[in-house]
């Protein structure tokens, strides 16, 4: 069986890292394994695909090799985004040998592993027996269970940024009424000087503070400027609630958590998603049919 030396998962390993250290922020992982491909130079063997998946190699590869970074506390996996910690920044930079720098995560690896009472440890080279075959079995299963993730995060990451603007609107507005707030207007087609929803915590408007909530549905991330001129719309006795499927940059969440007079709360698609969840069964029927969404339950891999 053909097999990927420490020294080459190393290498792939730390030209991951360097990528992902470009997004403190984090980075979709379809997203970071599409740039990591780009910046290296892919073997015959690596860019071909695994016959019982279709799946490529490469990607499956490093895919196995980042479940030892996780366990290692060097990177964070939520909701298909990759995030380095400050521990896997400071191991990239002390461990510059691609096949020492893989040798930790692996011997970090075990150590969690021993901890929780478990009698295999992952192999120190990664082979198509172990991919294919499921020779690690717990691997295998995170693996499948973070893709299925990705998948439909990406699915509805796309649906959200291709529907008409006002219905996104009009599912942020929903979503109000359904945590208990009542949205009072929302901008119809047309100039609306910054404004997509204004709304009250009761159902006059007449008890503060007011609600004023802007929408973007763009993939690029919103940066500080253009959260400044959001909060140039928002009073000392506002509540503003910035709204972007694209997310913040950390430029942008930096001024938001240093606002001393005007509050805002930013909410990215992760956070979206997570009240629309929370909130689903306060929606009425017409509200789900703006996000319709069904859960399907894992076991969840430890």
């Amino acid at each position: 069986m053909a097999e990927i030396t420490r020294e080459r998962t190393g290498e792939l390993l730390r030209k991951l890292f360097s990528i992902l250290l470009e997004f403190p922020e984090g980075l979709a992982a379809g997203v970071a394994l599409e740039r990591l491909a780009a910046r290296v130079a892919l073997t015959e063997y690596e860019a071909g695909v695994y016959p019982s998946s279709g799946v490529r190699r490469f990607e499956q590869i490093v895919r196995f090799a980042t479940v030892d970074c996780v366990k290692a506390g060097w990177l964070v996996k939520q909701r298909g985004t990759w995030t380095l910690t400050e521990a896997g920044r400071s191991a990239y930079q002390s461990i510059t040998d691609p096949a020492a720098f893989y040798r930790e995560a692996v011997r970090l690896y075990r150590e969690w592993d021993a901890a929780r009472g478990a009698t295999t440890a992952p192999a120190d080279e990664i082979s198509d027996e172990i991919i294919e075959n499921g020779a690690t079995s717990e691997k295998s299963a995170r693996i499948t269970f973070e893709q299925a993730e990705e998948q439909a995060q990406n699915e509805i990451r796309t649906y959200l940024s291709a529907i008409n603007p006002y219905e996104l609107q009009q599912l942020v507005a929903d979503l109000l009424k359904a945590m208990g707030y009542y949205p009072s207007w929302v901008s119809p087609p047309g100039p609306d000087g910054g404004l997509d929803i204004v709304a009250h915590p009761d159902p006059l408007g007449t008890r503060p503070p007011r609600i004023k909530v802007q929408v973007k549905r763009n993939s690029q991330a919103v940066d500080e400027s253009g959260l400044r001129s959001f909060l140039a719309l928002v009073n000392e006795d506002d509540a503003g609630l910035f709204v972007a499927i694209g997310g913040f940059t950390k430029g942008a969440r930096d001024a938001a958590r240093m606002q001393e007079r005007r509050k805002v709360t930013l909410i990215d698609l992760d956070r979206l998603l997570a009240l629309w969840i929370e909130h689903y069964a306060k929606l009425d029927d017409l509200a789900r049919e703006r996000l319709p969404l069904t859960p399907i339950y894992f076991l969840t891999p430890r």
